[in-house]
């Protein structure tokens, strides 16, 4: 994990939190003015959750460029996975992830990202205009039923993520345009149907060598759903680097990962691979286990 911190409690108990998980938090720079927070209003219902940021001024968010060495940084690391969330803190952010992106292609990384549009943060214009510029680097691009079409304006046809209803055939269009522009290798969206606010049916594809899979759908009572994209990005990036042919296989861990978080308080995923792989079996009864 590399993030910066403040050189406070507040700071260390963030690595604490990190640590408790074997989290390696030895790259995390420390100093700067404060840690950055949201506020996270939890709806239910037709009542939607609400979001207020925090983040200016952020000890992560006024760092240099010159403060991140990544050659050290990389140099035991196969895989760097970023979020369209840190260029979006602006000041030297996105000439960071510009630098991390060049540094991992050159030293033969694969490179993920999860494009991640959040509207209070930045606008639609300069978000497609950085992250057009970091995309070229990205192998493995993640996206939600509506980035593409924020960042990119690549949009889903016959889709109304409103009423919940999503069109596969779409989807797979949004892909094809993205690996076109882009190059990827691979693209991953998550496809939430939003039926309220308690209750979403979750699935999502994975587009590579130009074949779509999709994983089988599943109907979540939601505890937490915040985090559950992340906790996605995090099954599929480790679905890729162990089962490396078996494209169907990785697009059902990831689902099945961020389906078990989103039934957890809080936004981490606690669920073990053991548990994962569980319900990509089938087992998704609920039960009590004794």
């Amino acid at each position: 994990m590399l993030s910066k911190v403040p050189d406070n409690e507040i700071g260390q108990n963030a690595i604490n939190a990190l640590r408790r998980y074997g989290v390696d938090t030895s790259r995390v720079l420390v100093g700067g003015p404060r840690l950055g927070i949201y506020f996270c209003e939890k709806g239910a219902s037709q009542r939607g959750s609400k979001v207020i940021y925090d983040r200016a001024g952020s000890s992560i968010a006024v760092s240099k460029r010159e403060e991140f060495d990544w050659d050290g940084i990389f140099a035991d690391a196969d895989w760097f996975h970023f979020t369209g969330i840190t260029p979006a803190l602006g000041g030297e952010m996105p000439a960071v992830c510009l630098d991390a992106c060049k540094t991992a292609k050159a030293k033969g990384l694969t490179v993920s990202c999860d494009l991640n549009y959040r509207g209070k943060l930045w606008s639609r214009e300069k978000a497609g205009e950085v992250m057009s510029q970091l995309m070229p680097y990205v192998d493995v691009c993640i996206a939600n039923e509506e980035d593409a079409k924020d960042v990119f304006g690549i949009a889903a046809e016959n889709t109304d993520i409103n009423s919940g209803k999503l069109d596969r055939e779409g989807y797979i269009s949004v892909a094809e345009q993205l690996t076109e522009r882009f190059s990827f290798k691979a693209v991953a969206i998550t496809l939430r149907g939003s039926i309220s606010a308690s209750e979403n049916n979750w699935s999502g594809m994975l587009y590579v060598d130009d074949k779509a899979y999709f994983a089988r759908n599943y109907l979540i009572h939601l505890v937490d759903r915040v985090g559950g994209g992340d906790s996605f990005g995090g099954g599929l990036i480790h679905a890729m680097r162990k089962w490396h042919d078996d494209p169907q296989q990785q697009i059902e861990y990831a689902v099945a990962a961020s389906c078990l978080k989103q039934a957890t308080e809080f936004d981490f995923n606690l669920a073990s691979e053991k548990e994962v792989l569980a319900l990509v079996g089938g087992n998704a009864s609920g039960r009590v286990q004794r």
